[in-house]
Formats: structure tokens, C-alpha cells, sequence
């Protein structure tokens, strides 16, 4: 019986589970993909909808009854963070309209740690290929935004007003938990399915040209080094294990979020002992 994965169709994914999809990783069972925006993962994980499936960290607060964190897949990192986008007429936001790529994204829930002194007027929740042009074309006074778009925006003639990334590591020292796969309890065995995953990365690695034809095919009109600067800073050494740092920066991000009262507190993540 395949087995129920969701993932998002940008690059990072692709590479990551280009083997777990074309039945390439030994003794793996077959899987059925939904590719989606990950604030449309955020959702349907609540339903229970997927197997396996991409979400981001700052939506775990209200998935973990239902499924368990795999130690290995997600988008963990360092230099990688949410960019805050302005068309450079302005260097705050007070009184600012703010496009955002959801409620429940790791971006959003930095962002609004990095803001609480002085938030914006306004937030909307805009689908994230419409937050650029939308911020360019001056519907929204900032944009909130992830993932090629720290390569891209100033195609847009647009200005970075703050690093939620650099703001993060600064203040931490620890690297920006962005994504991460989960595991549905009583669906999949959370062991296996770290072996599957992981070893999906490391075929990847293995020969990257393999994985070229699916990632481009899902790239939304990405050009190849913008792809090629996409995985490398996205699928890194967190995304084969994510170790102690990678746990401690995400209990870090949990656990700041609920004192701040932004999400339900959770019990501190640990690594499995068989990760």
C-alpha cells in the first residue's frame, strides 16, 4: 500500500526525496505525492491528511499529538532565514501593511519574535509567489518572504530590510529551523521512515544529475543556478541529521515562541536514540 507524502514543490524537496518518489530507495514502500506551499501542509497535517509530510517548525505546537519529528529531510540552517522586504522608501514598520506566506510559518512566528516591541499595523496572508511583486507594485508596504527569493528580490527593485536569519543567530548563536518532516503515529514507523529519508538525501548526494530532470520539472520557472543556489544552502548536514544543534535550535524556537505566547508550549525535542 503506498504511503501518503506531501512536500513543497521548490527545490530543496525535490532533491531530498527525488529517490523516495521514483522507488529508488531499497525497501521503501511506494509513496503518492501532493506537492503544496507548505502553509497548505501546515493545514492539512492537522487533519491528519499525510503520512509523511513537510511542515514548517513553528507549526509543530499543534501537529506533535499526531505525529513525531524525524531527525533527518527537513530545512535547517545557517545564512538561510526569512528576508523582510521593503521597496527601500522606509526603514521600520509602523503603521505597515505586511505580506506574510502564512499563519503558522517558521518566517512568520521569527518575524513576529523580531517585531514584538514594535509590530506592524496590518498582516496578510499572501501566497508567497504573489509577495514580491506584490510589495514591488506597492500593495503591501513589506513583505515577509523565504526560500530563492533571497537570490532574487532585487530583480524586483526591492531592499532587505532585516535578516530574520542573521537577527536569529545573532541573538542565539544557533542555526534557523525552517522545515521539517514529520511522520504520522500509527501510519508509519517513525525508524524506518528516517531510513528512507535519509537514505533519499544521501542517493541525492550521490549523483545530484539524477535528481536534475524532477527538480527542474517542479522548479516554477527557476532558473538552473538559481536552483543550484537553492539546494546548496538548503540541503545541508542538518538535513541528513540534525544532531544537537539542530534539536537545540528548535526546542530554542519553541520554547522563546510559547513564553512569548504565541503557540502552545511543547516538551523538549530530543533526538531519537536510533537517528
Amino acid at each position: 500500500m503506498a504511503l501518503s507524502l506531501a512536500f513543497s514543490p521548490c527545490p530543496n524537496d525535490t532533491f531530498v526525496f527525488h529517490a523516495l518518489v521514483h522507488g529508488l530507495v531499497p525497501d521503501a514502500p511506494p509513496v503518492e505525492v501532493t506537492y503544496a506551499d507548505v502553509d497548505v501542509t501546515n493545514t492539512a497535517a492537522e487533519r491528519g491528511a499525510f503520512d509523511l509530510v513537510k511542515v514548517s517548525y513553528a507549526a509543530l505546537p499543534w501537529l506533535l499529538d499526531d505525529y513525531e519529528l524525524l531527525p533527518c529531510g527537513g530545512a535547517l540552517g545557517r545564512g538561510c532565514g526569512p528576508l523582510v522586504l521593503t521597496r527601500g522608501d522606509r526603514d521600520d514598520l509602523s503603521g505597515a501593511t505586511v505580506a506574510v506566506p502564512g499563519e503558522r510559518t517558521t518566517a512568520y512566528l521569527l518575524f513576529r519574535l523580531w517585531s514584538a516591541r514594535r509590530p506592524p499595523a496590518r498582516i496578510e496572508v499572501v501566497p508567497f509567489h504573489e509577495i514580491m511583486p506584490g510589495v514591488a507594485a506597492g500593495r503591501y508596504d513589506a513583505g515577509l518572504v523565504i526560500h530563492e527569493a533571497r537570490f532574487t528580490y532585487p530583480r524586483h527593485g526591492l531592499t532587505a530590510l532585516v535578516d530574520l536569519g542573521e537577527w536569529w543567530e545573532g541573538d542565539t548563536g544557533l542555526p534557523i529551523p525552517l522545515g521539517a518532516i514529520l511522520a504520522r503515529k500509527g501510519a508509519v514507523d517513525p525508524v524506518e521512515a528516517t531510513g528512507w529519508v535519509r537514505a533519499s538525501v544521501r542517493r541525492a548526494w550521490a549523483d545530484p544529475a539524477a535528481t536534475r530532470g524532477y527538480v527542474l520539472e517542479h522548479a516554477q520557472e527557476m532558473e538552473p543556478a538559481v536552483v543550484d543556489q537553492h539546494i546548496g544552502l538548503y540541503v545541508n548536514e542538518f538535513t541528513d541529521r540534525l544532531g544537537e544543534a539542530g534539536y537545540g535550535a528548535v526546542n530554542a524556537l519553541l520554547g522563546r515562541a510559547a513564553r512569548a505566547g504565541l503557540t502552545p508550549p511543547v516538551p523538549p525535542l530530543a533526538e531519537p536514540a536510533r537517528a
